[in-house]
């Protein structure tokens, strides 16, 4: 494209936004969340297990709840089907008795201890319902003393416990500490991320991670599952942010590691094996934070492609242009454009006028409005003269900023709604991120449609496959192939979303034996008995076998002696 065509097409497409805005508008489209802190993120002890939606009853039943149990696994059968393995109950675990709930009343007093059958029920099921517990008591601790004491107990009495967080309105809120000196947030792990956003930007900084469910999930949460999101790209993972963990041990220990410096080489960092370990391992109870500063100036661009490969080439031009204001870039193929238009209340396409096979959606933020401008729209004018973008525009405003994040950030919402979704995390090499989309197409062909989306930037694939209803015949075409491609091209099976109950006994597409191996050792060192989040993470053939690594230490032992 010559020069002067491309400044034509900028002139009439493109624009900042408005002095002085900012994007804390971003994706604020209507929530049904409640708005206090929480203290601690809520736990509860478990008789049953997760597990998938059909295929198993509860140990205590009648002849009407077995009957009741075989109606709902044949309906549930016809119209959902999952690849997450069917766990069996391990023996092992005790069942919880009165005497049980009298303990913890003891400690959490009646407002702590939850038995109402509507409100487990809601804490047993996921918020996909592809995934049902058999819990059957929900506790509400608000301190670490209590959640000492409730671990220390389940310990002794061999007790399942799942640690969760998010979508509860619980009591007890707190008030986090900030040190605005250096930045650091001090909190618990109950405190809601949308809610510790405000808090702290109100003081002149930001949350170095950004997520669509940041109006429910929970900071805990977060840091167990190292959840990554949209502004990964720009300040890195959680293990780069997070300072300082108080964690509560399997058997009531609370590991205080909560610090706040930027630097202390004492030793192993024990915190990073709790930032992701969903939970198995530990129970966050509090967390220091580095939070980076808030920047005044904010532009967000929304551009169309030809095809991927001009996408690849957009995001090493963005790196190398943009360089140190460069805040998010997010990839979206047409397919998701068509969903979000057709489902999505309130939403419109920034680029009307031609259909695109690729869109980008790029974020600048800095400390200089004009340089920041003059920036994003020299490099703009490159990348269409290079013929790398195709069409642009760039937000005038925050309500228009605002619908270019809803549509990335309601591709996910968007595709719940035609019926089954067949969803996929996945970390790939850039230049090979999509070949699996088209790949996983040929596959499907007209039993489904098949989505590209996600952060282009970090290497993250989001794969959604959509259908009216789920099968086995669909699920045949999906996996394990998925799993095996990604393998092959030393990915991940999970890039922020964890492994949990559905990829568990997946691990090894992404991990050596000999690193599952030594993952279990850990396990069984600070969780002897296994009671937190049990089936979870690692497979269950690998924790309760001997760890081949004691064995080798034997028999060299025995060599020697």
């Amino acid at each position: 494209m010559a020069r002067r065509a491309a400044a034509g097409l900028l002139r009439r497409h493109l624009g900042p936004l408005a002095a002085g805005e900012t994007l804390q508008a971003r994706g604020m489209y209507p929530k049904q969340y409640g708005a206090a802190n929480h203290a601690f993120s809520r736990f509860y002890s478990i008789q049953g297990q997760q597990r998938s939606l059909y295929g198993f009853r509860t140990n205590v039943e009648t002849d009407d709840t077995q009957q009741s149990a075989r109606m709902n696994f044949e309906v549930q059968k016809r119209s959902f089907s999952s690849a997450a393995a069917h766990v069996q109950r391990n023996p092992a675990y005790s069942v919880l008795n009165s005497d049980d709930v009298s303990y913890f009343k003891s400690i959490l007093g009646e407002s702590g201890v939850v038995q109402d059958q509507d409100r487990v029920a809601v804490a047993n099921m996921d918020w996909m319902g592809k995934y049902k517990g058999s819990s059957q008591l929900l506790l509400l601790p608000k301190s670490t003393a209590e959640v000492s004491k409730i671990l220390s107990y389940c310990n002794s009495r061999r007790l399942a416990v799942v640690p969760q967080g998010g979508n509860t309105g619980l009591v007890g809120g707190s008030v986090p500490v900030y040190d605005e000196v250096n930045g650091i947030l001090t909190c618990e792990a109950g405190c809601v991320l949308e809610n510790l956003s405000s808090y702290v930007e109100n003081k002149g900084f930001i949350m170095p991670l950004d997520l669509g469910a940041k109006g429910s999930c929970h900071i805990g949460g977060n840091i167990s599952t190292n959840a990554g999101g949209l502004r990964f790209i720009r300040y890195g993972s959680l293990h780069g942010s997070v300072l300082g963990l108080e964690v509560v041990l399997a058997d009531g220990t609370v590991l205080d590691m909560l610090t706040t410096l930027r630097k202390d080489n004492t030793g192993y960092d024990l915190k990073h094996l709790f930032i992701g370990s969903e939970g198995s391992l530990g129970i966050v109870t509090k967390i220091a934070i580095l939070t980076p500063a808030k920047l005044p100036s904010t532009n967000v661009a929304f551009l169309s492609c030809n095809d991927y490969i001009s996408c690849q080439k957009l995001l090493l031009a963005a790196r190398r242009s943009l360089g140190e204001i460069l805040s998010a870039f997010e990839f979206m193929d047409r397919h998701c454009i068509n969903l979000a238009m057709k489902y999505l209340e309130g939403v419109h396409n920034p680029l009307p006028v031609s259909p695109y096979n690729f869109y980008v959606l790029i974020e600048t933020t800095g400390s200089d409005e004009s340089y920041d401008k003059a920036k994003l729209e020299a490099f703009l004018l490159r990348s269409m003269e290079d013929g790398l973008v195709a069409d642009g525009v760039i937000a005038q405003d925050i309500s228009q900023a605002s619908n270019f994040w809803r549509i990335r950030e309601g591709i996910s919402e968007a595709s719940v709604k035609v019926g089954a979704v067949y969803k996929y995390d996945l970390s790939i090499p850039v230049e090979k991120l999509y070949d699996i989309v088209e790949e996983m197409r040929s596959r499907v062909g007209d039993m489904g449609q098949v989505l590209g989306y996600g952060h282009l930037g970090d290497g993250n694939l989001h794969l959604n496959i959509l259908s009216t209803k789920y099968s086995d015949k669909m699920l045949a075409q999906i996996e394990p192939f998925v799993y095996e491609w990604t393998s092959k091209q030393r990915g991940s099976i999970s890039a922020e979303h964890g492994l949990g109950l559905m990829k568990a006994e997946k691990i090894h597409y992404s991990k050596s034996s000999e690193a599952v191996q030594l993952m279990a050792s850990i396990k069984k060192l600070l969780d002897p008995n296994s009671i937190l989040n049990p089936y979870k993470v690692l497979p269950q053939s690998v924790l309760f076998q001997k760890p081949r690594v004691t064995v080798i230490f034997k028999a060299i032992q025995d060599k020697i002696i």
